[in-house]
């Protein structure tokens, strides 16, 4: 602890915050590295259940089953249960709606770990600038009472590089776990959107909507073609 604090004690004050902004970066990585799990965004098997039950027309205990995971995967897929009769653009808009709300939440902080990355090789770059202001200061004072201790200079100068080491050191270990949180919040929303589209075409299969449109057109051609000349006159 003696060590840790002879190491703030030289570089300066702004060694504080820089050491503060780590001790954040280190706080969110394993929060969120714990939050996003599979096992608690995405569980195993939790969608072919779902997507199974919606395909025997049993959606009661497909509900069931998506209200019980409390997990984000589980909370999209029970919105398409839920508007089940619904038409199937109407369902895909509910899927990305609550899309959106659950990224939300996963990527929660984790914005907050790349503006330390960002942050902490400023401080480290403002403590080696006022660390010089410092050396400089002594120099002048010491010019005018002589030759000046290139051994004071040096060991100023050296002080002051301290805070930009400790700066940079933060900021890459940040933002390689910032970056890898990215990642893994990336592949849990392509595995959550692969289930809901599988989870819709077990709703309404994609054939069956493909025939409601056709359906749709030739209806509407034929109500174009019954008009009457005088009507089209008109």
């Amino acid at each position: 602890m003696k060590e840790v604090y002879e190491f703030l004690k030289i570089g300066g004050v702004l060694m504080i915050p820089i050491a503060i902004g780590s001790v954040i970066a280190l706080a969110i990585f394993i929060e969120r590295l714990w939050a996003l799990q599979k096992s608690k965004i995405a569980p195993d098997g939790l969608a072919q259940k779902i997507i199974d039950f919606a395909e025997k027309r049993e959606f009661s205990k497909a509900r069931d089953i998506a209200l019980s995971s409390n997990t984000p995967l589980g909370r999209i897929l029970l919105t398409g249960i839920d508007a089940k009769d619904e038409d199937r653009a109407n369902i895909k808009i509910r899927f990305e709606e609550a899309g959106r709300q659950e990224m939300a939440r996963m990527n929660r902080f984790i914005e907050a770990m790349g503006t330390t990355a960002s942050v902490e090789p400023l401080m480290g770059l403002l403590g080696t600038v006022t660390g010089m202001i410092k050396v400089f200061q002594k120099v002048v004072g010491s010019s005018s009472s002589g030759a000046v201790d290139p051994a004071q200079l040096a060991s100023g100068i050296w002080q002051a590089l301290m805070t930009t080491a400790a700066g940079l050191s933060v900021a890459i270990v940040a933002f390689v776990g910032y970056r890898y949180l990215q990642s893994v919040s990336s592949s849990r929303a392509i595995a959550m959107e692969g289930a809901a589209i599988e989870l819709l075409d077990a709703i309404i299969p994609s054939a069956s909507f493909a025939d409601e449109k056709k359906s749709e057109k030739s209806s509407s051609g034929k109500n174009s073609s019954d008009r009457s000349p005088k009507e089209e006159k008109k």
